[in-house]
């Protein structure tokens, strides 16, 4: 038997073939597009409903969120603890979450119960009714919540940056404030559910052990008739962005034991043709446990436990953001630190042996998170709320492995403007 000699590193072989199943778009009698990914051999379904209308199209803090939230709440045929308790009976799981520019609804279901478990979703997408008891204690439960989260001060630096960036008057730099959970009403979440929950808004996923059973299924619950105010047109609307011209902001939290700091400002959009391979040069700065600023800030410096930089991307822009939380008096060597690394990528050629490592790490992050039939769910889920074209993954790929040395120089030089980063700390004064 042979040994393994466990001092010698396995060579690092590179990815030689790539692909993403494709879905199949089958078009319901009321004209909801359906998209199937048929993968995988257990008896188990991915449904997914999409709302297209999120924070960027409510008329005041909360009102997104909130009318998802209660969609689970009651319907006119059933309470909320009906509903809880025949999902729980079928073993399926329901979640309901909001984004910037969309709603969903997700229904993990075995597939012999499938059509129980959708006529359950179903009936609450199309018949829900805003009980106003239990809307009062989904309000005090994130009342409370956003009372919590309010004490800790990488959420305080967080919201502070996007305010700065974007201005309160935009939707993307305003958040909830305490007497905004007063101010909202069951009849905001009426009006928004009345605008656009209805079926000309949304679309349809379904992945996992796809029969033409599971496809007829759908089409009974959700795809024969019409449903909702189909009669609502959803109104593209614009706000103004208001950067604010300070480069230091503060905000003060006398008890925190360490601050927060993050920094950041406004980069490519997604669909700019320089979005891709300036992906491959943020990660290689701090997008991975061996970029950049990790190994300066963290492994060699010792300031802080961890740090990282991302392409933060909102429709239409995206933002470049740099996080951590490092004691107090460590904090103006860590921002000292964070645009020496800048200054480096922008006068020096990342060694080949590095861009190989990066690369080898954001194709294998790449297939990782398109293994299995729910996770495609969720790339595919993610072309079409972003506004991307099919060819996103391909053209990911291509500029993973194409990307150069020089390349990357060049659009450090172009990109990496450390005038234009806002820096945000939150914590306590030295």
């Amino acid at each position: 038997m042979t040994q393994l000699d466990r001092s010698v590193a396995p060579a690092i072989r590179q990815l030689e073939h790539f692909s993403i199943l494709q879905p199949e778009l089958y078009r319901m009698p009321n004209g909801m597009p359906l998209y199937v990914l048929s993968a995988g051999n257990e008896e188990v379904i991915r449904f997914d409903l999409l709302v297209r209308s999120g924070q960027l199209d409510q008329f005041q803090p909360l009102q997104a969120v909130f009318t998802n939230r209660m969609l689970r709440e009651g319907t006119v045929r059933m309470t909320s603890g009906e509903i809880a308790e025949r999902l729980d009976y079928y073993g399926a799981w329901l979640d309901l979450s909001s984004s910037v520019n969309c709603g969903f609804v997700t229904l993990y279901t075995l597939t012999k119960y499938l059509d129980q478990t959708l006529a359950i979703v179903a009936e609450m997408v199309k018949e829900a009714v805003f009980p106003e008891e239990q809307f009062r204690i989904i309000c005090d439960i994130n009342r409370q919540q956003f009372l919590v989260n309010n004490q800790r001060v990488d959420v305080l630096a967080r919201k502070q940056l996007n305010r700065s960036l974007f201005g309160t008057l935009h939707p993307l730099g305003r958040y909830a404030e305490l007497e905004d959970y007063e101010r909202i009403q069951v009849e905001n979440l009426k009006d928004f559910y009345y605008r656009y929950y209805h079926s000309e808004n949304c679309s349809m996923y379904v992945s996992g052990k796809v029969t033409p059973e599971v496809i007829k299924c759908i089409e009974h619950h959700l795809g024969e008739a019409s449903w909702g105010n189909c009669t609502s047109k959803k109104v593209e609307r614009t706000w103004p962005i208001i950067k604010d011209r300070s480069k230091r902001i503060f905000v003060e939290k006398e008890d925190a034991l360490q601050s927060s700091l993050r920094m950041g400002g406004f980069s490519l959009d997604r669909k700019h043709p320089d979005y891709l391979k300036l992906r491959v040069l943020v990660t290689l700065f701090g997008g991975y446990f061996g970029s950049r600023l990790m190994s300066n800030i963290r492994e060699e410096k010792g300031y802080t436990y961890g740090i990282g930089a991302g392409l933060v991307s909102y429709p239409g822009t995206s933002l470049l953001v740099v996080s951590t939380e490092a004691a107090n008096e460590y904090i103006e060597s860590v921002v000292k630190e964070v645009y020496h690394e800048m200054d480096r990528l922008q006068q020096e050629k990342v060694p080949a042996e590095e861009l190989e490592m990066v690369r080898n790490y954001m194709l294998g992050d790449m297939c990782r998170s398109y293994e299995g039939a729910f996770s495609l769910s969720d790339a595919w889920i993610f072309i079409e709320t972003a506004g991307l074209k099919p060819d996103f993954f391909d053209a990911s790929l291509a500029a993973i492995r194409e990307v150069t040395s020089e390349e990357l120089l060049s659009l450090a030089q172009r990109y990496f403007c450390k005038e234009n980063l806002i820096e945000v700390v939150a914590g306590k004064k030295v």
